[in-house]
């Protein structure tokens, strides 16, 4: 007989050497899932032989960097993300046109192809009656010079839609009202475009957007005050498009908005006085607008405010001496207007500022800077243009900020253009002391 430790060996060297046969089975994409992706990939990339290459692209060692898969309550392993365009993911051909089959593959959630169309004219095609079961949350298009035409009004039927990236293309037309539709969009991109028409009302509708970017584009027309509506809001940027009209008081009602750029439009009007209102607002940009106001005084209670530009704008009067509030200003551009009286006293006191542009308005009076902000600023820092400013003589070794030296009593004694300033770090000690000597000899 068999004592009990051998029979315990025994069966150990059974099992190694005949392993259970597992009943278990790797999960793999449905077959017609995977042809629907392999003509995809067969028509917009000539990177591999996709079929052979990767005969089940969902499988560990089998699938390629630029597809992530999913699994499924079927069992099913499913495309859930595609990535073109850009190393290291799968480059597109040069006759590539854009693959509405992706719309066919239904659990596929993000997709993005950067500069895929460049040569071949192609269009964003959706199915007539829109895809049936799009759980689609991201779809990214930028940079592709070939992509024309309008956007599909079926493209209402990505419900699940929440990041809608259409930049740097050559798309054409209206918004479709049918855009609006969509009320889980976080994030719109259309910048960079040829979109026409006016900014539609119902823009109100996608109480959840985030961050709104229609900038160079030709929109016409007002902004809609309905924009008031999207409390979520903290990016807003509208800049060069062709837009008329006032900012709407509702814009005040955007508490979490941190960036508005309505630069290079054609606005005019006062500012809400609601503006004060923005708490956490940090950028201002409204550059080149024919506004031709007084600058409002509201701005300067924008605590957060870090960069403000309001250049070439028309605006005519005094700096506010609210500004001198905005401590977490690093940037203010406010060349190129109609201001006149002096800088406010506090504008030296401003910790956080790097660059400061008040060059070409009608600013008088002693530049109130001392020699460490005119250092720190350096080339920065830009009071050209304005022939009533001067700079103390005690203040003016080694800078080079456009402005005149003061004389006695704060007269000028001769202008010190920036085309005409030394070399940066370098003062010249003969066109000081013939500054000074001309004094003395005119007193």
């Amino acid at each position: 007989m068999f004592s009990s430790s051998t029979l315990c060996l025994a069966l150990l060297l059974l099992h190694f050497t005949f392993p259970p046969i597992s009943t278990s089975k790797e999960p793999n994409m449905p077959s017609s899932e995977a042809e629907t992706l392999f003509k995809i990939m067969e028509s917009m990339s000539p990177d591999h032989t996709w079929r052979l290459s990767y005969p089940n692209p969902c499988q560990p060692g089998s699938s390629w960097l630029g597809i992530e898969c999913k699994p499924a309550r079927d069992g099913f392993l499913h495309v859930s993300r595609l990535d073109f365009g850009s190393t290291p993911y799968p480059t597109c051909k040069k006759t590539a046109t854009f693959p509405s089959k992706i719309f066919n593959l239904p659990y596929l959630e993000s997709v993005f192809f950067f500069h895929c169309f460049t040569n071949t004219k192609t269009s964003l095609t959706l199915p007539l009656n829109g895809p049936s079961n799009s759980s689609l949350k991201q779809l990214s298009l930028r940079s592709n010079p070939a992509l024309v035409g309008p956007i599909p009004p079926q493209i209402y039927a990505l419900k699940s839609l929440q990041m809608l990236t259409l930049s740097q293309n050559r798309l054409t037309g209206p918004i479709p009202v049918e855009l609006f539709s969509l009320s889980s969009l976080v994030h719109v991109d259309f910048s960079y475009n040829m979109f026409t028409g006016k900014i539609p009302p119902r823009v109100g509708n996608m109480k959840n957007l985030v961050g709104l970017d229609l900038s160079y584009n030709s929109f016409t027309g007002s902004i809609p005050g309905t924009i008031g509506q999207l409390v979520l809001l903290q990016k807003l940027d509208l800049s060069s498009n062709s837009l008329v009209g006032t900012i709407p008081d509702s814009i005040e009602k955007l508490k979490s908005m941190t960036f508005i750029a309505l630069s290079n439009n054609r606005l005019s009007g006062n500012f809400p006085k609601g503006v004060s209102k923005l708490q956490n607002l940090q950028y201002f940009v409204m550059d080149d607008n024919p506004m031709f106001i007084p600058l409002p005084a509201e701005l300067g209670m924008l605590v957060k405010l870090q960069e403000l530009r309001l250049a070439n704008s028309g605006y005519s009067g005094v700096m506010p001496p609210s500004f001198s509030q905005l401590n977490n200003l690093s940037a203010l551009s406010l060349q190129n207007n109609r201001l006149t009286g002096e800088i406010p006293a506090g504008f030296g006191g401003l910790p956080h500022i790097y660059h400061l542009n008040l060059s070409r308005n009608f600013l008088g009076g002693v530049v109130p800077f001392n020699a460490s902000f005119l250092k720190r600023l350096g080339r920065n820092l830009d009071l050209s243009g304005n022939a009533g400013l001067c700079l103390s003589p005690t203040e003016a070794y080694g800078v080079k900020i456009g402005a005149s030296i003061c004389g006695k009593n704060g007269s000028l004694i001769q202008p010190l253009k920036a085309s005409e300033a030394p070399p940066h770090g370098l003062f010249s000690f003969s066109f000081l002391v013939s500054a000074v000597l001309g004094v003395f000899f005119m007193s």
